[in-house]
């Protein structure tokens, strides 16, 4: 009888991954979720699971609202450039400008955070940009998940989920259950790119310098034009929704204005939009001449401009617009809702979106 080779008692840290590391990070961001409470949420860290109460946070008869997101591949970028800064103001952004179309409240936020091997700097940093988001965007950072995963992603790699939860009082909800035709369109502008194109974006500039100047922007390096974060639009759209104007918002995320504008029709709708009434952000401009991007691949792909469309009734489409404006948005009146087959039809005049001639785009859906 042979006796078993004597062998060191394993440990999870031998396999790659360090609970210290884990608690560290805890006790480090801790302090960032405290800075997040508001009434209705506790944002404690380290319990197994947070407490909402809509009726603390000021709600008499609320439906809860959920939403997931990521940041797609923009994350490769931030990755890649060391500047991860502002990855977590995009996944904020990403949730809660979901929330707010229907009209929700965000209340509470929570994070997956996954890599190779914890780099607590890096988590830190990451972290820090969400809970100033989530301040922003007034709700609490209540919670997350850290997942070391060895042999899954690469050392230096991480990815990034989020989960926001909004309540709306249910006589209060936005959706295509309010819009008429005649009802006005208007388009908030974007921050740049936010979180959407990037596989297409990052193909395009490969082999290019993106710390020298932007061949648009001499003032500032393309890849700062690149990670510009995404706009947080719950702020400025939320005390609109109570008023009773506001019918119906788009987040004009993956898909453009062609596919998310028509989300929020009912059947028998259809939207025009002039093309020309919104400056185009040269990024856009400078991406479409560098891959030869058809028109209409510019508007399925990217924002190109606008990064939120709200529909308003007509009669208070103007207060909107100024009440808007006066929290420091840019906002254009592009177009309205006309009965019709349901879609959205995009005038281009000539130049506009590298339009050689005046032309109509449409996405019926």
């Amino acid at each position: 009888m042979h006796d078993a080779p004597s062998r060191r008692p394993a440990t999870y840290a031998e396999a790659g991954v360090s609970i210290a590391a884990g608690n560290a990070l805890v006790r480090a961001i801790a302090p960032l979720a405290r800075a997040t409470q508001r009434a209705g949420a506790d944002a404690g860290l380290g319990g197994f699971g947070a407490f909402l109460d809509p009726r603390a946070a000021g709600y008499r008869d609320p439906l809860v609202v959920a939403t997931t997101d990521g940041v797609g591949t923009k994350l490769r970028l931030a990755i890649d450039s060391g500047r991860v800064a502002g990855i977590g103001q995009d996944l904020v952004a990403m949730c809660v400008n979901d929330l707010i179309v229907t009209g929700a409240e965000p209340i509470a936020f929570l994070d997956y955070f996954a890599c190779g091997r914890l780099n607590l700097e890096v988590a830190r940093e990451v972290v820090a940009g969400i809970a100033r988001a989530c301040t922003e965007a007034g709700c609490a950072l209540v919670g997350g998940e850290t997942a070391e995963m060895p042999g899954f992603y690469p050392a230096s790699d991480f990815d990034l989920a989020g989960f926001a939860i909004g309540l709306v009082e249910r006589d209060r909800v936005l959706g295509p259950q309010r819009v008429r035709p005649g009802d006005v369109v208007l388009g908030l502008a974007s921050s740049g790119l936010h979180a959407n194109g990037f596989s297409l974006v990052r193909r395009l500039v490969e082999g290019l310098r993106l710390d020298a100047p932007a061949p648009f922007d001499p003032s500032r390096p393309l890849l700062h034009h690149l990670l510009e974060p995404t706009r947080l639009y719950v702020r400025a759209l939320l005390p609109q929704v109570p008023a009773g104007g506001l019918h119906a918002l788009a987040h004009v995320t993956g898909g453009g204005l062609l596919e998310n504008v028509p989300r929020v029709l009912p059947h028998g709708c259809r939207v025009r939009v002039e093309g020309g009434r919104w400056p185009v952000p040269p990024v856009f401009t400078w991406l479409q001449a560098l891959g030869g991007i058809a028109p209409a691949e510019m508007l399925r792909t990217f924002n190109c401009g606008l990064g939120m469309v709200a529909i308003a009734a007509p009669e208070a489409a103007s207060a909107v617009a100024r009440a808007l404006r006066d929290t420091g948005e840019r906002v254009f009146e592009i177009g309205q809702v006309d009965p019709g087959p349901w879609g959205i039809e995009v005038a281009l005049p000539s130049g506009v979106l590298g339009a050689s001639a005046a032309m109509t785009i449409g996405q019926d859906g």
